[in-house]
Parts: structure tokens; C-alpha cells; sequence
């Protein structure tokens, strides 16, 4: 066994790991000889790897192994391994300890490393110690990928014939080893001529197989191993595709792998430029590409469709006897805007909500004319209190649309507990459906009104700074991004390293609170969520104005609304 370099055992790597350069990288190479193909049932005979990196072997690890069983005579054929040859050999357990030494936070190859992992790993879950979680690389996946057509298998005995590599395979573990580690180094050289260049790219190449658009892989060459936002260009420069990443070279790559969108493909035929802006910070990336989709409309997003779709719940409070309806648009008519809300659809499950809680008038006919047909439904029911079934009192009517108003701003108590209450009467009367109807119309007015508490919320704080603890900070501006502050490398607090967010949208001025534009509301509402998944790491540098959270009570009563399953019932 030759002597085993000292190192250490790695976690899992992360996406600076993943993309070093190959050259960079080192490699561990393994192959065992076992006694069968089961991990379970059968066991390790030999074990061979060699360490190598830049094309250059740092060095080798080979010992026999006493199985603790008898060889098949079809295996020793096989290797030329007998049960004699192994007899004084050490068993794996006295062998793992000098193996993951050798390792260390190696690259783990193999020809179908599957196989040799499977063992390893089932060894050292007999030993009691952990699995290993080295990243590895698979040479049969990666020939099949790069030289399939050039020969008739992809045994690795074929393709160090047909490649001319300088060691040949003999089913012993080093030879074996040395074998595959030639042919690791020229599929690299091959895999250079599809951008491949970090081990991330070598990694993902064997997906890329059955991609019709692999030709156009160098569009993602430029592409950085940092968090940003991407732009898909066809020939004429237009923008087909805007989306955002942690990691803008992995996941543009994958579209040419394990993407199976529909629209995926055409995409990619269409692509003939892909260009990039870099974003520190996760929020910078998430906020551009929200910002660049309602800005440019490319045709392959489906965020600028769902935009358009947008509607408000309108209540209009300048009318004699205010109503709620849809509205498409929301203007400064003073009348109150519930929304954006992002279909018609929830809009309507809203309504719903708000018509089996406050009476108003759901008809549109001239206060105090009954149409030919006589007062509408929900007058004769007594479900409103509309003038078209005769004279109503103002004073009721005005504590109806006061009722309105209170639940869906300060009380939403007003409007959820009735509605609340219905759900269980109806559930503890074995009317499943109608009870799930009501949880339905529950949960939609209930995300409305957080929605519109969390726009509020950010647009009366005015100018907010929140600061991490490694210094970076983010700055809004009624709810808007408009500035970051990266870290400074010193760990201190640099004030002037600010830099404007890209494609800010217009200021819609004075904040009164009025109707918000969709992409604004948008903004706002990735932000809301970012801040609230990072809390507990930020604090407050900065405000202008009032920066106060509303009662959780809402979020309570969501979670439970959404426990009832479609019957009615709790779910447990």
C-alpha cells in the first residue's frame, strides 16, 4: 500500500467549490474489485486510486482486501483475485481510516462511480462512520455524452483501445484506476470545446445528451459563477427572457439540460445572445429582473402575462350607496382599492368574501329604481341592502360601508370571524363543501388584506436603511429599492460605497396610500417577504417615517383556515 497523502474530509461544496477551474481541481480516482455486484450481499477484494490534478498524479493508493468470505471462481477468473492471494490482506474496516485519509476533499472519479461508490459507502455505514459527501465525476456518463459515437460500447476496456490511452485496464483496482484517470484527462480536453471549464460544467455535462441546442452551450461562456440576472437576446438584440440566479453560469446552463419546459426549446432556438448584470445580494437580483420584465415584456415570461391580469376590488365610496366591483385599473376617484390582486379570479373569490359579510348593494341600477324585473336577488334574500328593493336606511347603510372599510384596514376581525364561523357551523353540520367554498373565500381575503398591510407598511416608513453584520445595507424609498451598500472588505462600516439598483420605476409620488401600479406592487411584495425571511440578520439603520408591523392575528387565523381539507374537516 503506498503511503497516503495527509488530508482532509469535505462538506459539501459549495458553488465556488463546484466552479474552480479544472485545472484547479483535485481529483480522486477509485475503482474496486468485489466479490459480486451487491453492495449488500457481496464485498471489496481490492481497492486502487490515484490522486491527480493538473495532469499531474500526485499520487496512488492500492491494497488488497480480505473479503471475509470465499471468492467466486467466475470473479477470480475474472481479476485473478483467489481467496489465497487475499488470506493475509487487511479487512476494509482496518483499510478505511488510511483510504479516507488518501481522499480527503478530492473529486471523487470512476467508471460508473455509482458502482464503487455504493460499496464504500456501505462499508462505511458498517464501520459506523459517515457517508462520504465528495462531488463526483462519472466517466461513462461522460463518454457516453462525448465519444458514444465513436465507438461500439463504452466499456472502459473499448474506449482505452479505441482512445489509445497509456494504461490498459485488467479488472486489477490500480490498473484500473490509472486507466480511467487517462481517460478523465481526455474527455476534459474533448468536454473544452463545449465551454466546459469549471468542475460544475463537467458535472452537468452528462445531462446535456439529448439537447438539440447544445451547439449554442459558448453563448454561456461569459457567463460568472455569481448571483445576478440574465437576459435571453435573439438576433435583432431584443430581450426574449429575463430571469435571475445565485449562480448565473450553472443555472443558464441548465436550459441546455434539465429544463423540460414547453417553452424552453423555443427559447433556446431563438436565443442568440445571452447577457448578464451581476448582483451581490439575492434581493438586488430578485428586485431587476421584476423591474426589467415589466419594463421590456419579453415574450417568453410568463410574470409580464400574470402582470396584465391584474385587478382591484373596488369599493366606491362617492356614490350615494357605495358598492363593491372589479375594477381593471384603480384611479385617485376616492373610492377605496383593495389589490393589486393578481387574477380576476381571486378578486372574485374576494367579492364573494365581502358580500357574505357586509350588506352592501351588489346591483347596478339607479339608486332607488326597481328594474322591470323587480328587486335582484340578493335583495329579496335580505343579503343586501339595496335601494332597488324600496327606501334603506342611511344610517344602516352607512355603518355597512363603515363595517367595509374598518375590516379591510385596521379590523380585518370584522370581516374574517363571521366568515370564520360559518366555515365550522357548516363543517359541524356535515356540509363539506359549502364549509371548503367558505375556507376558500376566507384564505383570498385574508392574503388581500396582508397584501395590501404589507404595501402600507413599507410605503409609510418612507426612507428605510436596514444593515447586516458584515456592513451591507439596502435602502428604500417608500417601499422601492433604490440604493445597496456591499460589504466592506475591512468587516466595517463605509458609508460611501453606495450604488443605485438599476431600472428604478417612476416615484407615484406623495405616499397617501393611494392605488399602487402593479409592478410597484410587485416590488413591494418581494421585498415585504425578503425582509421578513431575514429579520432576524438585519437591523434598522434608518427610518423616515412610521415602520410598525400589524398583528399577527391574520397570519394565525390563514394557517388554521387553510387546515380545513376540501370536506371541511381539520386536517391533523
Amino acid at each position: 500500500m503506498a503511503p497516503a497523502r495527509t488530508a482532509h474530509r469535505g462538506g459539501q461544496r459549495s458553488f465556488d467549490d463546484l466552479g474552480t477551474p479544472l485545472h484547479e481541481v483535485t481529483f480522486c480516482v477509485i475503482d474496486f474489485e468485489t466479490t459480486g455486484g451487491s453492495p449488500s450481499d457481496c464485498a471489496i477484494t481490492e481497492i486502487g486510486a490515484v490522486k491527480i490534478r493538473g495532469g499531474e498524479t500526485l499520487g496512488t493508493f492500492q491494497t488488497l482486501v480480505n473479503p471475509g468470505c470465499a471468492i467466486p471462481p467466475t470473479v477470480v477468473v475474472l481479476t485473478g483475485i483467489t481467496d489465497q492471494l487475499v488470506a493475509r490482506a487487511p479487512r476494509i474496516e482496518a483499510v478505511l481510516p488510511s483510504l479516507l485519509e488518501f481522499i480527503g476533499d478530492a473529486v471523487l472519479v470512476g467508471h460508473n462511480l455509482r458502482f464503487d461508490l455504493a460499496f464504500l459507502q456501505a462499508a462505511l455505514e458498517r464501520d459506523g462512520r459517515a457517508p462520504l459527501d465528495n462531488a463526483g465525476v462519472d466517466t461513462l456518463a461522460l463518454a457516453r455524452r462525448l465519444v458514444r459515437t465513436e465507438v461500439p460500447n463504452c466499456k472502459l476496456g473499448t474506449l482505452a483501445a479505441h482512445l489509445r490511452l497509456e494504461h490498459r485496464p485488467s479488472h486489477r483496482a490500480l490498473d484500473d484506476s490509472l486507466a480511467t484517470a487517462d481517460l478523465l484527462h481526455l474527455l476534459i480536453d474533448r468536454a473544452s470545446s463545449l465551454g466546459v471549464s469549471g468542475l460544475d460544467d463537467l458535472r452537468s455535462l452528462p445531462t446535456l445528451t439529448n439537447s438539440p441546442h447544445a451547439t449554442k452551450l459558448h453563448l454561456t461562456n461569459r457567463l460568472p459563477r455569481s448571483p445576478g440576472v440574465y437576459l435571453f437576446r435573439d438576433g435583432r438584440g431584443r430581450v426574449l427572457y429575463v430571469g435571475k440566479a445565485t449562480n448565473l453560469r450553472s443555472r443558464v446552463r441548465q436550459y441546455f439540460s434539465t429544463d423540460e419546459r414547453r417553452k424552453v426549446g423555443p427559447l433556446l432556438a431563438e436565443a442568440e445572445r445571452i447577457d448578464h448584470k451581476r448582483c451581490p445580494t439575492e434581493l438586488e437580483a430578485a428586485v431587476l429582473e421584476l423591474r426589467l420584465i415589466h419594463r421590456l415584456r419579453p415574450p417568453y415570461n410568463r410574470h409580464g402575462t400574470r402582470a396584465r391580469a391584474a385587478v382591484f376590488v373596488k369599493l366606491s365610496l362617492a356614490d350615494e350607496y357605495p358598492r363593491f366591483s372589479i375594477a381593471a385599473r384603480a384611479h385617485r376617484d376616492g373610492a377605496f382599492y383593495l389589490g393589486p390582486l393578481p387574477s380576476r379570479g381571486t378578486a372574485r373569490t374576494v367579492l364573494d368574501a365581502l358580500h357574505s359579510v357586509v350588506p352592501l348593494r351588489r346591483c347596478v341600477g339607479r339608486p332607488g329604481v326597481s328594474p322591470p324585473s323587480g328587486p335582484c336577488a340578493p335583495a329579496r334574500l335580505g343579503r343586501a341592502l339595496c335601494p332597488c328593493n324600496g327606501p334603506v336606511d342611511p344610517e344602516a347603510y352607512r355603518s355597512a360601508v363603515r363595517l367595509a372599510v374598518d375590516g379591510l384596514t385596521t379590523t380585518p376581525a370584522l370581516l374574517v370571524e363571521p366568515l370564520w364561523e360559518r366555515m365550522e357551523r357548516l363543517a359541524a353540520e356535515d356540509r363539506f363543501e359549502e364549509a371548503a367554498d367558505t375556507r376558500d373565500r376566507v384564505v383570498a381575503l385574508i392574503d388581500a388584506i396582508e397584501r395590501q398591510r404589507r404595501f402600507d407598511q413599507l410605503r409609510r416608513a418612507g426612507r428605510v436603511v436596514l444593515r447586516d453584520a458584515t456592513g451591507a445595507a439596502i435602502e428604500l424609498r417608500r417601499g422601492r429599492l433604490t440604493r445597496v451598500r456591499e460589504a466592506p472588505p475591512d468587516g466595517g462600516f463605509d458609508t460611501e460605497r453606495w450604488r443605485a439598483v438599476e431600472a428604478l420605476p417612476a416615484d407615484p409620488g406623495p405616499c397617501d396610500l393611494g392605488p399602487l401600479p402593479v409592478d410597484l406592487a410587485d416590488e413591494l411584495l418581494v421585498i415585504s417577504r425578503w425582509i421578513d425571511r431575514n429579520a432576524g440578520g438585519q437591523s434598522l439603520e434608518h427610518v423616515e417615517g412610521t415602520w410598525a408591523s400589524p398583528s399577527r392575528w391574520i397570519d394565525r387565523r390563514t394557517t388554521a383556515a387553510r387546515r380545513v381539507s376540501r370536506n371541511g374537516t381539520r386536517r391533523r
